[in-house]
Protein backbone atom coordinates (compact mmCIF):
# COMPACT_ATOMS: atom_id res chain seq x y z
CA UNK A 1 0.00 0.00 0.00
CA UNK A 2 2.81 2.23 0.73
CA UNK A 3 4.22 2.02 -2.42
CA UNK A 4 0.88 2.49 -4.20
CA UNK A 5 0.78 5.76 -2.13
CA UNK A 6 4.12 6.71 -3.36
CA UNK A 7 4.03 5.78 -7.14
CA UNK A 8 0.80 7.98 -6.65
CA UNK A 9 1.96 11.38 -5.15
CA UNK A 10 4.89 10.72 -7.36
CA UNK A 11 2.47 10.83 -10.98
CA UNK A 12 0.82 14.09 -9.13
CA UNK A 13 4.17 15.95 -8.91
CA UNK A 14 5.50 14.38 -12.23
CA UNK A 15 2.68 15.61 -14.24
CA UNK A 16 2.62 19.05 -12.46
CA UNK A 17 6.28 19.37 -13.38
CA UNK A 18 5.13 18.42 -17.10
CA UNK A 19 2.37 21.20 -16.52
CA UNK A 20 5.92 23.32 -16.11
CA UNK A 21 8.03 22.37 -19.11
CA UNK A 22 4.88 22.89 -20.87
CA UNK A 23 4.67 26.41 -20.06
CA UNK A 24 8.36 26.98 -20.11
CA UNK A 25 8.53 25.33 -24.12
CA UNK A 26 5.48 27.57 -24.76
CA UNK A 27 6.62 30.54 -23.36
CA UNK A 28 10.09 30.05 -25.35
CA UNK A 29 7.75 29.41 -28.65
CA UNK A 30 5.60 32.87 -28.21
CA UNK A 31 8.99 34.51 -27.87
CA UNK A 32 10.90 32.82 -30.63
CA UNK A 33 7.46 33.74 -32.77
CA UNK A 34 7.05 37.08 -32.27
CA UNK A 35 10.80 37.42 -32.56
CA UNK A 36 10.38 36.26 -35.92
CA UNK A 37 7.72 38.35 -36.56
CA UNK A 38 9.50 41.15 -35.38
CA UNK A 39 12.34 41.08 -37.93
CA UNK A 40 9.83 40.32 -40.47
CA UNK A 41 10.23 36.77 -41.59
CA UNK A 42 7.49 33.89 -41.33
CA UNK A 43 7.22 32.57 -38.32
CA UNK A 44 6.41 28.62 -38.04
CA UNK A 45 2.77 27.26 -38.86
CA UNK A 46 2.98 25.26 -35.90
CA UNK A 47 3.43 27.49 -32.87
CA UNK A 48 -0.08 28.76 -32.65
CA UNK A 49 -1.87 25.29 -32.64
CA UNK A 50 0.91 23.62 -30.28
CA UNK A 51 0.73 26.60 -27.84
CA UNK A 52 -3.47 26.09 -27.56
CA UNK A 53 -2.92 22.58 -27.12
CA UNK A 54 -0.09 22.97 -24.67
CA UNK A 55 -2.67 25.38 -22.95
CA UNK A 56 -5.17 23.03 -22.57
CA UNK A 57 -3.41 20.03 -21.50
CA UNK A 58 -0.67 22.02 -18.77
CA UNK A 59 -4.19 23.20 -17.02
CA UNK A 60 -5.71 19.81 -16.92
CA UNK A 61 -1.80 18.20 -15.86
CA UNK A 62 -1.25 20.57 -12.90
CA UNK A 63 -5.01 20.41 -12.06
CA UNK A 64 -4.68 17.25 -9.22
CA UNK A 65 -1.34 19.08 -7.92
CA UNK A 66 -3.01 22.39 -7.48
CA UNK A 67 -5.62 20.99 -5.61
CA UNK A 68 -3.38 18.73 -3.12
CA UNK A 69 -1.77 21.65 -2.78
CA UNK A 70 -4.63 24.02 -2.15
CA UNK A 71 -3.46 26.32 -4.99
CA UNK A 72 -7.09 26.10 -6.82
CA UNK A 73 -9.77 29.12 -6.29
CA UNK A 74 -12.42 29.07 -3.41
CA UNK A 75 -13.93 31.15 -1.43
CA UNK A 76 -14.44 30.24 2.15
CA UNK A 77 -15.55 33.73 3.13
CA UNK A 78 -18.78 32.23 4.47
CA UNK A 79 -17.68 28.92 5.27
CA UNK A 80 -15.38 30.30 7.93
CA UNK A 81 -18.23 32.08 9.66
CA UNK A 82 -20.37 28.59 9.98
CA UNK A 83 -20.70 26.43 13.42
CA UNK A 84 -18.11 23.84 13.29
CA UNK A 85 -20.76 21.51 12.36
CA UNK A 86 -22.33 23.37 9.76
CA UNK A 87 -18.87 24.03 8.28
CA UNK A 88 -18.00 20.30 8.83
CA UNK A 89 -21.40 19.35 6.46
CA UNK A 90 -20.87 21.94 3.93
CA UNK A 91 -17.22 20.74 3.16
CA UNK A 92 -18.29 17.23 2.90
CA UNK A 93 -20.98 18.19 0.03
CA UNK A 94 -18.92 20.43 -1.36
CA UNK A 95 -16.40 17.49 -1.79
CA UNK A 96 -18.90 15.58 -3.15
CA UNK A 97 -19.76 17.92 -5.60
CA UNK A 98 -16.36 18.34 -6.56
CA UNK A 99 -15.89 14.63 -7.44
CA UNK A 100 -18.98 14.68 -8.94
CA UNK A 101 -18.16 16.82 -11.40
CA UNK A 102 -14.45 15.61 -11.83
CA UNK A 103 -15.92 11.77 -12.55
CA UNK A 104 -18.41 13.34 -15.01
CA UNK A 105 -15.98 15.34 -16.85
CA UNK A 106 -13.88 12.60 -16.96
CA UNK A 107 -16.24 10.05 -18.12
CA UNK A 108 -17.37 12.37 -21.01
CA UNK A 109 -14.12 12.98 -22.03
CA UNK A 110 -13.55 9.42 -22.23
CA UNK A 111 -16.01 9.10 -24.79
CA UNK A 112 -15.35 12.19 -26.95
CA UNK A 113 -11.39 10.53 -26.78
CA UNK A 114 -12.85 7.48 -27.78
CA UNK A 115 -15.05 9.07 -30.37
CA UNK A 116 -12.35 10.61 -32.15
CA UNK A 117 -9.37 7.88 -32.02
CA UNK A 118 -12.02 5.61 -33.33
CA UNK A 119 -13.13 8.11 -35.81
CA UNK A 120 -9.69 9.69 -37.25
CA UNK A 121 -11.08 12.85 -37.12
CA UNK A 122 -8.33 15.90 -37.79
CA UNK A 123 -8.16 19.01 -35.91
CA UNK A 124 -7.65 21.38 -38.46
CA UNK A 125 -5.86 24.56 -38.33
CA UNK A 126 -2.54 25.91 -39.60
CA UNK A 127 -1.10 21.98 -38.58
CA UNK A 128 -3.53 19.22 -38.91
CA UNK A 129 -3.45 16.99 -35.76
CA UNK A 130 -5.44 14.47 -34.59
CA UNK A 131 -8.48 15.10 -32.44
CA UNK A 132 -8.00 12.83 -30.16
CA UNK A 133 -5.35 14.83 -28.78
CA UNK A 134 -7.54 17.04 -27.76
CA UNK A 135 -8.85 14.95 -25.41
CA UNK A 136 -5.83 12.53 -24.32
CA UNK A 137 -4.97 14.19 -20.70
CA UNK A 138 -8.38 14.86 -19.61
CA UNK A 139 -9.78 11.35 -18.27
CA UNK A 140 -6.99 10.63 -16.57
CA UNK A 141 -6.11 14.52 -15.09
CA UNK A 142 -9.86 14.66 -13.86
CA UNK A 143 -10.17 11.15 -12.21
CA UNK A 144 -6.61 12.17 -10.13
CA UNK A 145 -8.45 15.41 -9.31
CA UNK A 146 -11.57 13.42 -8.08
CA UNK A 147 -8.83 11.24 -5.90
CA UNK A 148 -7.35 14.59 -4.44
CA UNK A 149 -11.19 15.62 -3.72
CA UNK A 150 -11.93 12.36 -1.89
CA UNK A 151 -8.61 12.84 0.27
CA UNK A 152 -10.58 15.95 1.67
CA UNK A 153 -13.72 13.75 1.57
CA UNK A 154 -12.43 11.31 3.94
CA UNK A 155 -10.85 12.97 6.58
CA UNK A 156 -6.73 13.15 5.11
CA UNK A 157 -6.97 16.86 5.25
CA UNK A 158 -8.74 19.87 4.28
CA UNK A 159 -9.36 22.34 1.78
CA UNK A 160 -10.38 25.17 4.00
CA UNK A 161 -7.83 26.08 6.57
CA UNK A 162 -8.08 28.42 9.80
CA UNK A 163 -7.67 32.14 9.30
CA UNK A 164 -4.72 31.58 11.72
CA UNK A 165 -3.39 29.69 8.70
CA UNK A 166 -3.90 31.31 5.45
CA UNK A 167 -1.09 31.27 3.44
CA UNK A 168 0.55 33.79 1.46
CA UNK A 169 -1.41 34.87 -1.68
CA UNK A 170 -0.76 37.46 -4.61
Amino acid sequence: MKALVSGYNLLIVALAVLAGVMVSASFVLIVVDVGIRSIGLDPPAFTIPVVEYALLHFTLLAAPYLVRQKGHVYIDALLTRLPRVLRVVIEKLVYLICIASSLTFAYIATGLLLEAFETGIFDERAIDMPQWLLYVSMPLCFVLVAVEFCRYLFGIDTMYVDRTQVRDSV
